[in-house]
């Protein structure tokens, strides 16, 4: 029997060392690869709005791209020479998407273009890694080999990728810093890959690698740089805080005295005229109840609407909101909290983070007052919140004379988006009257940061047509500012509409059309 030479044990234990590195890299390629398409999504979600609509595009062109690098691959001549390019081509164009993309949109306000011709050129370079891999493992003689092994590792690293994304990649690292670091990764991949087959690999390729490297690194390096140049760009004062948490990007600027709050790059308040939004939206409900003992808070994690109802004499209030860092940041940050006039600190508010929607269901209490702070309705997850599914879940929470009162976006630039939700209201279940709907009114104000700007207050049975009581120290509203409010004028006023519910969420559309109209 004729034993194997040492030279041909080395031989073996190298090519079991480059079959093992590459359903290594296989997994590692998976993961870039959907962070990549995660970023984009996201990214555009932020930059176009309406995150259901962003993300189906995106991940539609992505993978469609992607069948065409995969189709693409056949014509690669050299296997292992096709997979490094399509790394080094993945670690600089993948690496540098996010930055390309904000920094486009920072000083031209379009982004399209270059979202989805990256996008494609991603899912190309993409789609062609398995089949290389597949490739160069049939070349290099694998024992075994399996083409569905090679598609579990880069399913099982797709999995990978899509839980590290909101768990541990935006918070620890922010979009930016995450599409140059994932760059690197694949460009670590190219030259691991390059040295354990370097008989193959081209003098070209080596200095191309290197230098693709090196100009990533130094970009990941200076990336917390690079968020400020941007950022500076895309507003006009001083940024003072800019965080990324698993749900919104934070983005909180200063000019002098001034100061304002960003989530997902949309404007939330401006110190300068927010009085105008919170007072609007708590003292018509809080001076029309006799008395308003208990009041839940849905949204409003900056505490602003919290500061004004503890002006009445409450004895409990209840905050939800879903991201707990936007709670932190304004009951401790030292130049937030006096925003709020430490409101989110006074022993009589309960601070919750959780789902609106789940937190009414589970919730035993009722209220007397129940105020919806929330994000306009700009995709379906939010949509729900404004549907008569959800208001007729907010109603089981309410006391029987207790009031319900939303911001409803704007009448004049959206202006069937509002109507339908003081229609929807106007369809909800009202338990005390079967057959009925609520009793709304509407009402809207002036606000600057935010132009005009709607409400609608919602009760079980008609409102009295009284006066509201109104605390000392407002700085806007008043009994004629309220007697104003009421009037709606012929360019905003009602329209037929559709109620908006969860099957059909015709409010959504309505809300995209009317801002599309006005600002696109």
């Amino acid at each position: 029997m004729t034993r194997p030479s040492s030279s041909d044990a080395v031989g073996q234990q190298h090519s079991r060392l480059r079959e093992v590195w590459l359903l290594a890299a296989t997994f590692l390629i998976a993961v870039a690869g959907l962070i990549y398409e995660l970023i984009a999504a996201t990214v555009s979600s932020y930059l176009l709005g309406d995150s259901v609509r962003q993300f189906s595009l995106v991940i539609g062109v992505f993978l469609s791209a992607m069948g065409l690098g995969a189709y693409l691959s056949r014509y690669v001549g050299h296997a292992l020479r096709g997979f490094a390019w399509a790394q080094i081509g993945l670690g600089i164009v993948g690496g540098f998407l996010a930055p390309a993309l904000f920094f486009v949109y920072a000083w031209t306000g379009s982004v399209a273009g270059v979202l989805y011709g990256g996008l494609i050129a991603v899912g190309v370079l993409s789609g062609m890694e398995i089949p290389l891999i597949a490739r160069v493992l049939k070349e290099i003689g694998a024992p075994e080999f399996r083409f569905e092994n090679v598609l579990s590792v880069d399913y099982v690293g797709a999995l990978a990728a899509s839980l590290a994304f909101p768990l541990l990649v935006i918070p620890f690292l922010g979009l930016m810093s995450a599409s140059l670091a994932f760059g690197v990764l694949n460009l670590l991949v190219a030259g691991l890959s390059l040295w354990l087959f370097r008989a193959e690999a081209s003098r070209t390729q080596w200095m191309v690698w290197a230098l693709a490297l090196g100009l990533s690194g130094a970009a990941l390096a200076q990336s917390e740089r690079l968020v400020s140049v941007t950022e500076a760009a895309l507003f006009e004062d001083d940024v003072i805080l800019s965080e990324a948490t698993p749900y919104q990007q934070i983005t909180v600027t200063r000019f002098r005295d001034r100061v304002r709050l960003f989530l997902d790059h949309s404007i939330q308040f401006d110190s300068l005229d927010e009085h105008r939004y919170h007072e609007a939206l708590v003292h018509p409900a809080m001076g029309l109840h006799p008395r308003p003992r208990s009041v839940l808070i849905l949204g409003g994690g900056d505490g602003m609407a919290a500061r004004e109802v503890l002006r009445h004499k409450v004895e409990r209030v209840t905050l939800v909101d879903l991201d707990p860092r936007v709670t932190a940041l304004f009951r401790d940050h030292p130049q937030l909290a006096p925003l709020n006039d430490g409101s989110l600190s006074d022993p009589r508010v309960t601070i919750v983070n959780a789902d609106a929607w789940r937190f009414a269901e589970d919730s035993p209490q009722a209220f007397d007052i129940i105020l919806l702070d929330l994000p306009d309705p700009k995709n379906l997850a939010l949509s729900k919140l404004y549907s008569r599914e959800f208001y007729a879940v907010l109603v089981e929470r309410l006391a029987a004379d207790g009031l319900l009162v939303t911001q409803a976006g704007s009448p004049l630039y959206a202006r069937q988006a509002f109507w339908s939700v003081v229609a929807t209201l106007g369809d909800t279940r009202n338990p005390v009257a079967p057959g009925q709907g609520l009793s709304v009114v509407p009402y809207h104000a002036h606000v600057p940061s935010f132009g005009e700007w709607g409400f609608a207050l919602a009760s079980l049975a008609p409102l009295a047509d009284r006066a509201p009581r109104w605390p000392e120290g407002l700085q806007f509203m008043s009994g004629a500012t309220w007697t104003a409010a009421r009037h709606f004028p012929a360019d905003i006023a009602r329209v037929a509409v559709e109620t908006n519910r969860i099957q059909s969420h015709a409010l959504l559309g309505y809300y995209l059309d009317g801002w599309d109209r006005w600002f696109r």
